[in-house]
């Protein structure tokens, strides 16, 4: 842990111990894979100091959900992947708190113990996720929780940390992952790990146009590759991986894919000891537990329920057919172009922030950010992502998503290149216009700078 900034080193040990002086937490996270990833080490972590506890996921942290976290009758809270942008009210609160979360900073802490990448110059949106603090918090506890790395590599993966290879803090975890046993880093490709039928068809992180959710688009890349149906990555010859990749590659090409983004495709993958998978892999189950509103399975598989495991496998493959659906007709559908903007209403198919990665990377104009909406309910839950590119050029989407829904009534925040909120439904135009504009003031200033 010496490598760590000592400021950090400090507050983790003030966490540790809070914790060890209570008897029962209450931990509340997020329900994406970053969130699950952090509540399973929590959860792990919490079992070998003998503490009772009990695990809460939100899809976001909100003024509604502040009520919630506010009637807590816990001894102690830790919250985790989340709690940013909430601070000033948690230090408002008498019962003790830790938050690890790694979102962009609203204002720093007076009483809560609060533990985030950006407090010691540290990039919370590339370079340390929730579930490498709340690893951090595990080790601060006990070094025996080292082999909770593993799982801490879902949540870097879930977050797309390791996209350009990991940096920061997730450095320092992998080194001593590697150094451990724990992780061993392999080097990517574009063509997916798996049987090659099942894997290009349910793929969307290698969205292909004609040929992911095509059964026969598939057929006819393989046999055009002159590869059989039957074969999985593994039995692939040298030739034919070099051939199935340029095939790929030219296909990607033509929908608009930027090279930046084939090689993010092809990055180094990692390999967990105990999990004979690898993190993406894992990433996968945990988060279509937690998005398919079986948190719970989610975070019992991230701390190795075999059962449960087994049902995280069956919902991700049942959830990957339904995106890929999604994704399919949406880019059948085309998103609408404002002048800073591009966005698309996933009311229907639902995977708001996975719909808007994926439009972002393989089939949207890259130049402008997307969004997201989902009008379910009393609110308009939002996501929006962008490209390293984008914010070269000055986009900022955790300060603009953040301006646009409080102008229109409603909360926003998260990362520079991916951000979220929810408004009111009667302000949909009214807040697309707004982010539109103010969309257009940072890229104003951007090129002033």
């Amino acid at each position: 842990m010496d490598k760590l900034p000592p400021k950090l080193l400090t507050t983790l040990s003030q966490a540790a111990d809070v914790v060890r002086s209570h008897h029962f937490i209450q931990v509340y996270s997020h329900y994406d894979a970053d969130g699950v990833s952090s509540a399973s080490i929590l959860a792990k972590a919490l079992i070998r100091e003998g503490k009772e506890f009990r695990v809460t996921l939100f899809t976001t942290l909100n003024d509604y959900n502040m009520n919630v976290i506010r009637s807590t009758k816990a001894d102690c809270i830790i919250i985790s992947d989340l709690g940013a942008s909430y601070i000033d009210q948690l230090d408002e609160m008498d019962v003790p708190i830790v938050v690890l979360d790694h979102h962009t900073i609203i204002s720093e802490a007076k009483r809560v113990v609060y533990a985030n990448p950006h407090l010691y110059g540290i990039d919370g949106m590339t370079s340390g996720c929730g579930a490498t603090m709340c690893l951090l918090f595990a080790v601060a506890l006990s070094d025996r929780n080292w082999d909770l790395v593993q799982i801490a590599f879902a949540g870097i993966a879930g977050d797309r940390q390791h996209i350009h290879g990991v940096s920061g803090l997730n450095t320092y975890l992998l080194d001593e992952g590697t150094k451990r046993g724990y992780v061993t880093r392999v080097p990517g490709s574009l063509i997916p790990s798996g049987n090659l039928m099942t894997r290009l068809f349910l793929n969307t992180d290698l969205y292909i146009r004609g040929v992911s959710g095509s059964v026969e688009g598939v057929a006819g890349i393989l046999k055009d590759a002159g590869i059989s149906n039957e074969k999985s990555y593994s039995d692939l010859t040298e030739e034919e991986r070099r051939r199935l990749s340029s095939l790929i590659a030219i296909k990607l090409t033509e929908q608009g894919v930027l090279l930046d983004s084939m090689n993010e495709i092809a990055r180094d993958r990692y390999i967990l000891k105990d999990w004979d998978m690898d993190a993406e892999h894992l990433s996968a189950l945990l988060n279509s537990c937690g998005r398919s509103g079986i948190g719970g399975a989610g975070i019992a598989a991230g701390m190795g329920d075999e059962r449960c495991l087994k049902l995280a496998e069956e919902t991700d493959e049942a959830s990957s057919r339904e995106l890929v659906k999604a994704m399919a007709d949406l880019d059948a559908r085309g998103l609408t172009a404002l002048e800073n903007l591009q966005w698309f209403d996933s009311t229907e198919a639902g995977y708001t922030g996975m719909l808007c990665g994926i439009s972002m990377q393989s089939i949207a104009d890259p130049l402008k950010p997307t969004i997201g909406l989902s009008c379910k309910g009393e609110t308009v839950n939002i996501s929006s992502r962008g490209m390293f590119p984008q914010l070269e050029r000055g986009i900022d989407l955790a300060a603009a998503m953040r301006e646009a829904c409080a102008s229109v009534g409603g909360n926003g925040g998260g990362h520079r290149i991916a951000a979220g909120g929810s408004i009111p439904p009667e302000k949909v135009d009214e807040f697309l216009k707004n982010l539109d504009g103010i969309l257009g003031r940072q890229l104003k200033a951007g090129r002033s700078e």
